[in-house]
C-alpha cells in the first residue's frame, strides 16, 4: 500500500516537540558571488529568533536554506552545516521534503492557493505530502489550525469560499494555518507582515506569541519595533563593503537593543543607518 493510500492520524500541532534550529559555518554563494560568510547561529525552541539588518545582507538567503529552499536556484551553493536537533538537515539520506515539512515557510508576500477554498487551502499541504485522513479529522485539523492562526472566527462561516476572496492579513495568517497543518517543528517567517495594515500586522504577531512554545520561530523583519515585540533574541546581519553578509552580533533581543556590543548594531537598531 501507497503512503497516499494510508489514512494517518496526524498529532497535535508541534506534538510537544519544537525543535533545536542551529547553523554551523553556513557560507553560501550565487555562482562566483559569496553572499554569506561563516554564519553560526543556534534557535532555540520557546523561542521567536529574530534576523535584523540591511537590504542585501543575506537575511532572507539565510532563511531559505534553513527549509533547503536555497537549492532550488539552479546557481546556488552551500558550505556547512544546518542541524535539526542535532541533525543535518543536508545529509545525503535525507529527503527533501522531510526536511520542509518539518521545517514550514511563510513568505513575505501571502501565497494562498487563490481559486482554492480556505479549507482547502489549509489541507493542501497534506496533499503535497501524500497524506490521507478521515473526513472527520480533516475538519478537527481546519478548525484548529485556523484556531492557532487566530482565523477561525472570522471565516468559520465561509470555508467553502475562495481563500483569495480574504483581506491580505486574513490570507497570510491562511498561510501560517497551511503551514501548520503539516506539523512543523520550525516555522520560518520571511517579512510576513511588510505588506500588512498595522491592525492585521498586530493579529499576525499575536499569532507569533502564541505558537511559539509549540514551534520554534525564525522571522526576518525590517522593523525593529516589530522585532521587539515579537522576539526573545536576534541576530543582526551585515554585508560592508562589498563582502559577504556575517552575524555581527546576536543575543537576547533586550540586551541587543539596549546594550548592544558592537557599535554597528547600536546604530542600525537607533536608526542611524539601514
Amino acid at each position: 500500500m501507497s503512503l497516499t493510500d494510508t489514512t494517518v492520524e496526524l498529532p497535535p500541532v508541534g506534538a510537544g516537540r519544537p525543535a533545536t534550529l542551529e547553523t554551523r559555518d553556513v557560507s553560501a554563494w550565487f555562482g562566483d558571488h559569496k553572499v554569506l560568510e561563516r554564519v553560526s547561529l543556534t534557535m532555540p525552541p520557546h523561542r521567536v529568533t529574530a534576523l535584523i539588518g540591511p537590504s542585501g545582507c543575506g537575511k532572507s538567503t539565510y532563511l531559505r536554506i534553513l527549509n533547503r529552499m536555497h537549492e532550488l536556484v539552479s546557481s546556488a551553493a552551500l558550505a556547512g552545516e544546518v542541524l535539526l536537533d542535532g541533525e543535518d538537515i543536508y545529509d545525503r539520506g535525507r529527503r527533501i521534503t522531510h526536511a520542509r515539512r518539518q521545517i514550514g515557510m511563510v513568505f513575505q508576500k501571502p501565497n494562498p492557493f487563490p481559486a482554492m477554498s480556505i479549507y482547502d487551502n489549509v489541507l493542501s499541504g497534506l496533499k503535497l505530502n501524500g497524506i490521507r485522513a478521515a473526513r472527520a479529522d480533516k475538519d478537527a485539523l481546519v478548525e484548529e489550525c485556523l484556531t492557532k492562526a487566530g482565523l477561525w472566527k472570522e471565516v468559520r462561516d465561509r470555508l467553502r469560499q475562495p481563500g483569495g476572496a480574504l483581506s491580505g492579513g486574513q490570507q497570510q495568517r491562511l498561510c501560517i494555518a497551511r503551514s501548520l497543518a503539516v506539523r512543523p517543528r520550525v516555522l520560518l517567517m520571511d517579512e510576513p507582515c511588510s505588506a500588512l495594515d498595522p491592525t492585521s500586522t498586530r493579529r499576525v504577531e499575536q499569532t507569533i506569541g502564541e505558537l511559539m512554545h509549540e514551534v520554534t520561530i525564525v522571522i526576518v523583519t525590517h522593523n525593529m519595533q516589530q522585532a521587539q515585540r515579537v522576539s526573545q533574541q536576534c541576530a543582526f546581519f551585515l554585508a560592508e563593503h562589498g563582502t559577504p553578509g556575517a552575524v555581527v552580533e546576536h543575543g537576547p533581543t533586550e540586551a541587543m537593543f539596549d546594550s548592544p556590543q558592537d557599535e554597528r548594531t547600536s546604530d542600525y537598531v537607533h536608526g542611524r543607518f539601514g
